[in-house]
């Protein structure tokens, strides 16, 4: 309890002196995690939840038309929309919506707090780590009286319990590249079926996902910069070319499809903001870019993949497409023609 009151105080007076500082920086400022900032605030503008995180989601269409967020240390993906079809087989999630389209991983949610800060209603979903997962706002066309009836349902008996915080995170250790029997993982990979077997074939080579791509077939993955990025994103924006974001953390991948219109650089944050959608690209976070290629029963299937220094992705862009259906034309030639290699 000492801990938690010496963390208030200090999180009350950084506000104090640094009220434009967003509560992710706040936290590692002060060497602690958002979650425990977070639970300072609790009988005041916080009220923590139970662990019922499945069946929290499943209610959340009672709200209405929200505002879904979704980030890493160096995207944020907000959308807006209303979450409808949430389901579970275990502990994976799904919520596919042409605007509320979610993959939810459970085992590495947390804890979760419902949290009314300036007015500013939210659900705030945490890891194990204490970093933040998911987030959905009320909007002005939010449901408020179901809001409150969901925090009453799902408030947790204790609201004073310390949170658990495990900081080890996991270092993906790459094996030699002469270690790698690499002709017959080419191979695989020209073989590929559906872009979701992607994962399973570096998994079975031991790769990261990264090492993957350095060992990829011949033009099947470069290095692009990133103003190669952005020219295809203002091309995308410029033609109305229909996209599809995926920005992810362990918890929890968010994707927007649709058109990305309204395109702003501020500061080292590369953004969208449209009605619907907002992204947030903060590209002094980013170490590599890769242009992405894999062929499925459909045809070849091309990606934009963005990666941080420990070969995390930050976000994949993809031209807008369904299985069973080839990947959009016009999304191959702008991302193949405007691609700089890096």
């Amino acid at each position: 309890m000492e801990k938690i009151l010496d963390l208030k105080s200090q999180w009350e007076a950084f506000k104090i002196e640094n009220p434009k500082v967003r509560i992710r920086d706040a936290a590692k400022q002060l060497g602690a995690s958002e979650a425990e900032l977070i639970a300072t605030t609790v009988n005041s503008t916080a009220i923590r939840l139970q662990d019922q995180f499945q069946e929290i989601l499943k209610d959340v269409e009672s709200l209405g038309y929200v505002m879904a967020l979704t980030r890493n240390d160096f995207c944020v993906h907000e959308r807006k929309g209303i979450y409808k079809k949430v389901s579970f087989k275990g502990m994976m999630g799904l919520a596919v919506n042409p605007d509320i389209d979610l993959r939810l991983f459970m085992s590495a949610w947390k804890s979760a707090f419902a949290v009314n800060e300036n007015d500013r209603k939210s659900l705030q979903f945490f890891g194990k780590d204490g970093e933040a997962i998911h987030k959905i706002y009320l909007t002005d066309k939010s449901e408020t009286d179901a809001y409150s009836a969901l925090v009453k349902k799902y408030t947790a008996e204790d609201q004073t319990a310390e949170l658990e915080i495990v900081t080890e995170k996991t270092v993906v250790e790459e094996k030699p590249d002469l270690e790698v029997d690499v002709e017959a993982f080419k191979k695989e990979w020209l073989a590929l079926k559906d872009t979701h077997d992607f994962h399973g074939l570096l998994r079975g080579y031991g790769l990261s996902r990264t090492q993957g791509l350095r060992l990829a077939p011949e033009g099947h993955a470069v290095q692009i910069t990133t103003d190669s990025l952005k020219a295809i994103l203002t091309k995308a924006s410029e033609t109305d070319l229909e996209i599809m974001v995926f920005t992810s953390n362990p918890g929890c991948i968010q994707i927007h499809t649709g058109l990305v219109k309204k395109l702003l650089q501020t500061g080292p944050w590369f953004n969208v903001l449209d009605t619907e959608f907002n992204m947030h690209l903060r590209e002094d976070g980013i170490a590599n870019i890769w242009l992405v290629k894999k062929p499925t029963d459909d045809g070849i299937v091309t990606s934009i993949e963005v990666f941080d220094k420990d070969g995390n992705i930050i976000v994949q862009f993809f031209g807008k497409r369904k299985p069973g259906i080839p990947e959009n034309e016009n999304w191959r030639v702008i991302a193949n023609e405007l691609a700089v290699i890096a």
